[in-house]
């Protein structure tokens, strides 16, 4: 029977639009799902916060679920997205449906990770020796140890070091993105260290620099430590460092490598000194330049003055770029073959805390500062320098005095260096009348302390000891005395300061043990 025309002109719009839409006058829609592969495997990450999307033509409203039980669902133009949260291990269905059309995708979650298991040598006999770290990654994809890939022999892997490493991450990824992650330290034990400060200035000297060589042709010192950074925030020579020269803090008073060369052919160990976060330098230069957030603040939001710093002195340790400028002076310290760093000065403002602000922390200063000291040893260790550390002598009992966490930051670093000066303890310290005048018994008594602190890690005690009058005139006699005290407690490791850079060589014994010098 022939249709009526109004039909006839139905069917032959039906017939034209068929491949674009269905002949009641709905469109037909197409899902694609975008980021979730057939028979996926995901891994824990992505499972605790499990998001897919599914591009469709232009919808108002979907639905989905996962095993049949809903799932949060939003719409933005061309874009489905599904969520779900903690999805168990096992297999799952996603099933998504919008205006009349569905897609599914079936999926495993895998939330074990690869099991790992790495074997190092506990230590090496010095920072130059090469080390072999091998170990198996059952599970695994890939395996990388710092930043390099490290071919993987079935399970087992193998990768030899150029030195040991501080705290080198093996991180194992299995195909579901799951890792597990172990960390690598290799303990070298430093040398015994006998030296004196030296300034930049002080190593310019002949006067200063003479007596300190003699020093060492006599046996009687091994180490001189030389400063990079001082605490005016210059740097003593042409520093790589680019803010440096553009905070205007470079005076050239020795070329590094020159220096660490002709000391070397002596039979001296050098010890780079860096003064951290006390940098008036860098801390006048950012608050001129906009940069205020490196500047420890006074509640009132200006800078912190520290009458006793001279002023705005202080930089801010919470500080990324400030943490960054100091880690990269101390890199290029290593290159430069200096034996030691050590940092001085690694800590807030001593004084009330209420009286300061540390913009952008989110620690307290002891936890923040040793996560400094933790960052800054993998690029020395890495680079052939032992790390060291110059701490207030206090520091031991009370951490929250200056935010040094003793313990906390012993973990990453070869050696802590107490300020243990007779004259900055205050009467009745330790049991002891009068400090300054009872050199001995202090020093004794208060690196009991540090070693108690530094106990259950490989770091060890090699403190800073006074050969300066301040209040007390010293003689060798009490110079001597805090050698022999340090010696009592088991520690044959000091450094001599004295600002002046000038010592009391009669309080040192030559001893032919040390490393020997040459003429």
């Amino acid at each position: 029977m022939p249709l009526p025309r109004r039909s006839l002109a139905t069917a032959l719009v039906c017939a034209v639009a068929a491949p674009l839409a269905a002949c009641g006058g709905s469109s037909t829609t197409h899902l694609t799902v975008l980021d979730l592969a057939s028979d996926a495997v995901i891994g824990a990450q992505r499972a605790s916060t499990f998001v897919v999307h599914v591009r469709a033509d232009p919808v108002r409203k979907a639905e989905a679920t996962i095993d049949q039980q809903s799932a949060e669902v939003s719409v933005s133009g061309d874009t489905i997205t599904v969520a779900a949260s903690r999805l168990a291990s096992g297999k799952h269905k996603l099933t998504v449906h919008a205006a009349g059309a569905t897609v599914t995708r079936s999926f495993t979650v895998d939330t074990t990770p690869p099991a790992l298991a790495v074997q190092a040598p506990t230590t090496a006999p010095s920072l130059r020796t090469p080390v072999t770290v091998t170990g198996t990654a059952a599970g695994a994809v890939r395996v990388v140890a710092g930043d390099k890939p490290v071919p993987l022999q079935g399970d087992r892997f193998s990768l030899t070091l150029t030195a040991p490493p501080a705290r080198l991450p093996v991180v194992a990824t299995d195909a579901a993105g799951n890792t597990t992650t172990r960390l690598v330290s290799v303990a070298v034990h430093h040398p015994v260290m006998r030296g004196v400060h030296l300034t930049g200035y002080g190593w310019n000297a002949d006067f200063l620099r003479k007596p300190v060589l003699r020093l060492a042709r006599e046996h009687k010192i091994n180490t001189v430590e030389l400063d990079i950074k001082e605490e005016d925030g210059f740097v003593n020579f042409d520093t790589t460092v680019e803010l440096a020269h553009r905070m205007h803090a470079v005076r050239v008073l020795y070329d590094p490598k020159k220096v660490v060369a002709q000391l070397h052919a002596l039979g001296i160990r050098v010890v780079g000194r860096i003064v951290c976060f006390r940098d008036p330098k860098a801390a006048r230069w950012a608050w001129a330049h906009g940069h205020r957030d490196w500047v420890v603040q006074a509640p009132n939001g200006g800078p912190y003055n520290s009458a006793k710093y001279g002023g705005a002195a202080f930089t801010n340790w919470a500080n990324h770029d400030v943490q960054a400028y100091n880690i990269a002076l101390a890199t290029e310290a290593a290159k430069n073959g200096f034996d030691d760093v050590m940092y001085d000065y690694v800590r807030r403002p001593d004084g009330p805390l209420h009286t300061m602000r540390f913009p952008g922390a989110t620690v307290t200063a002891p936890v923040g500062v040793a996560n400094f000291v933790r960052d800054s040893s993998g690029p020395i260790r890495d680079n052939g320098a032992y790390f060291g550390l110059a701490v207030f002598g206090v520091s031991a009992t009370r951490p929250k005095e200056v935010g040094q966490d003793i313990g906390a930051m012993a973990r990453y670093v070869d050696y802590v260096a107490p300020m243990v000066y007779p004259s900055h303890w205050g009467p009745g310290e330790y049991g002891v009348r009068n400090p300054n005048a009872q050199p001995y018994p202090i020093v004794h008594r208060s690196l009991k302390d540090f070693q108690k602190k530094v106990s259950g890690t490989t770091a060890e005690v090699m403190p800073w000891l006074q050969d300066f009058s301040l209040g007390v005139t010293y003689h060798v006699a009490q110079v001597k005395a805090q050698i022999e005290a340090a010696a009592r407690d088991g520690i044959p490791s000091f450094l001599l300061w004295n600002a002046g850079c000038s010592y009391q060589g009669g309080a040192l014994v030559g001893d032919r043990s040390l490393p020997p010098t040459k003429d």
